[in-house]
């Protein structure tokens, strides 16, 4: 492969990479981080930054970083934590370290303090309202705030005491004094420290100012001596102010060396600082993956929880039944672009549905059962036949099925009076039985039905010649190969079907347009747009034994209707599967 060819080969994100070892910065070291907030679970847009955040620099011999961005201590939860360690795991990633936002808020702070010696913060004590208008706009330059050339001295005082627990939050903020009439309005003056008077999980009661998202991340990625900070497009205004931020803390460094990065003790090193780079968000149709959106969902009751099936949490993906290797194609088949652009679910569950083949386990399973009865078959005898378990993966084995009199198949597969092309069980049609027989409705009696003329029961006869690995077996039909299970031996089931939880192709842009056309809140406009058919639970159906043995999350293809899971709250007693996709589009 030439160099232009390999270049072609990789993302623009996974060159730049190439270009920076080449180049020998950072000593010739690639360190990554992956920095979620935990105050919600992880959505498959997550997924994206973890493929490449781990995935880079796996393979280019770095180490990646767990950090959380606990700076926010109102939203955040010890049980979004651990579902977001879960959920990397489960991706297939390992983090080098797991770190804190919270382990530098004493850097954080001091750095603040010395900023405010330096005359490059003041304490303002404007409402949020008032420091907003002031801002400016885009075509306009903002007004100073009358607090900006507040003495030093005064500065430090109040910055204290915006810490002492005894400030009333939105009172008093602390803010960079840049240039408010800078053309990026990230630069007028954005502030840094705001006051909560929240415990944190972490740190206790030692902190009642927090830093800001801006004031921590690009310090934090610096302090730890990451070397490439990828983040989404929304970002790309943020970095030159993350920039000019890291830039003061290297002056700082030289009068705090106590702070260095901890890349700094290792012999060799020459650290140059992070570079910030943004990709292309990953958006699905039919689908919202807002953190913010997703918990009213959970609080409303509009899903069971994080992990319903119909949700795009990694979680809810997981119980659906997509497998982590699955996600993380889907993730490589759309790749890191500078365009933001709305992916086609399909495309996701043809990766998935592909996947799948390769690895999922054949059973029977009949979701609207109607009997059949073959009459020339002996009554109490029941036979032992051969399934494969896998045709694509030979070491995956075989497993027995119970053949019998008595059968359960699917009601779609019969009719009384046969359409022209209906190839399945009708009176004098012939079908094949998966693993086992050729069946012959009868054509005198072919059913028996119940008040309201619905079928009860379907009787036929069978060829003796014709099972599976007999010399009758190659007799040719016009029926098709239908799928079955053996009423006396099949166990009861429940199997919940999916569709998409949303009505509409973007709910986001959706959701927007009704509440401003409706002031309404997020959750009335929600309940407008959702998807009142995403689920169907179906109580009556039956699976052969061999299904009823499978462990929960295990990776099933019921024959002729889809790939199914077993899902985490089924029980031997009662069973419970999710349907994850069909067999086609």
């Amino acid at each position: 492969m030439t160099e232009s060819e390999e270049k072609k080969s990789v993302s623009f994100v996974e060159q730049i990479v190439i270009d920076d070892l080449a180049a020998g910065k950072n000593g010739g070291r690639i360190q990554t981080r992956f920095p979620p907030e935990p105050n919600g679970y992880l959505h498959i847009g997550h997924a994206k930054a973890i493929a490449i955040d781990f995935g880079l620099a796996k393979k280019y011999g770095g180490v990646c970083n767990l950090r959380f961005d606990d700076t926010n201590p109102v939203k955040e939860d010890t049980e979004y934590i651990e579902n977001i360690e879960q959920d990397i795991k489960w991706l297939g990633f390992e983090w080098a370290n797991v770190y804190y936002a919270s382990d530098y808020f004493q850097q954080l702070w001091d750095f603040a303090v010395w900023l405010i010696k330096q005359g490059r913060a003041y304490v303002d004590e404007q409402s949020a309202e008032v420091i907003a208008q002031q801002k400016g706009t885009t075509t306009s330059p903002g007004t100073n705030s009358p607090y900006r050339d507040r003495p030093v001295e005064e500065n430090l005082r109040l910055f204290e005491f915006m810490n002492s627990g005894k400030c009333e939050p939105g009172t008093l903020v602390l803010r960079a004094k840049i240039d408010m009439a800078h053309p990026n309005m990230l630069f007028r003056d954005p502030l840094l420290y705001r006051v909560l008077n929240i415990p944190h999980v972490k740190t206790g009661t030692k902190w009642n100012a927090y830093p800001m998202y801006d004031f921590t991340h690009g310090q934090s990625d610096y302090l730890e001596g990451v070397t490439h900070s990828w983040c989404t497009l929304e970002f790309v205004e943020h970095r030159p102010l993350y920039d000019l931020f890291v830039g003061w803390m290297k002056e700082w460094m030289k009068v705090a060396p106590q702070y260095a990065p901890k890349v700094a003790t290792i012999a060799g090193e020459a650290y140059e600082g992070p570079r910030q780079t943004e990709f292309n968000k990953l958006n699905l149709n039919y689908t919202l993956m807002s953190k913010r959106n997703l918990l009213a969902l959970v609080q409303n009751g509009m899903v069971s929880g994080w992990d319903d099936p119909r949700m795009p949490t990694i979680c809810g993906f997981r119980r659906r039944g997509y497998s982590p290797e699955s996600i993380v194609k889907f993730i490589d088949k759309i790749g890191y672009t500078k365009l933001d652009a709305l992916n086609d679910m399909a495309l996701l569950e043809s990766v998935v549905r592909d996947d799948l083949n390769a690895r999922a386990i054949r059973v029977s399973a009949v979701l609207d059962p109607v009997k059949v009865v073959i009459t020339n078959y002996p009554e109490g005898q029941v036979e032992q036949l051969t399934a494969i378990n896998n045709p694509e993966n030979e070491a995956d084995g075989t497993h027995t099925v119970e053949f019998s009199r008595e059968l359960w198949i699917e009601r779609s597969d019969f009719q009384e009076v046969a359409e022209k092309k209906f190839m399945r069980l009708a009176p004098g049609k012939e079908v094949r039985l998966k693993n086992a027989y050729i069946i012959k409705c009868d054509e005198e009696h072919p059913c028996d039905k119940d008040s309201e003329g619905r079928v009860t029961t379907i009787y036929c006869t069978y060829d003796a010649e014709t099972r599976s690995g007999l010399p009758g077996a190659d007799r040719k039909i016009k029926g098709k190969t239908l799928h079955w299970v053996s009423c006396a031996h099949a166990v009861k089931a429940e199997v919940r079907l999916y569709d998409r939880l949303w009505k509409v192709e973007n709910p986001r842009d959706d959701m927007a347009a009704i509440r401003e056309e409706q002031q309404c809140d997020a959750v009335t406009a929600m309940k407008q747009i959702i998807n009142p058919d995403s689920l169907h639970v179906l109580s009556d159906c039956y699976v052969e034994p061999f299904a009823a043995t499978m462990k929960p999350l295990s990776y099933l293809q019921f024959q002729r209707i889809g790939y199914f899971n077993v899902d985490t709250t089924s029980t031997p007693d009662h069973l419970v599967f999710n349907k994850t996709v069909g067999l086609k589009n």
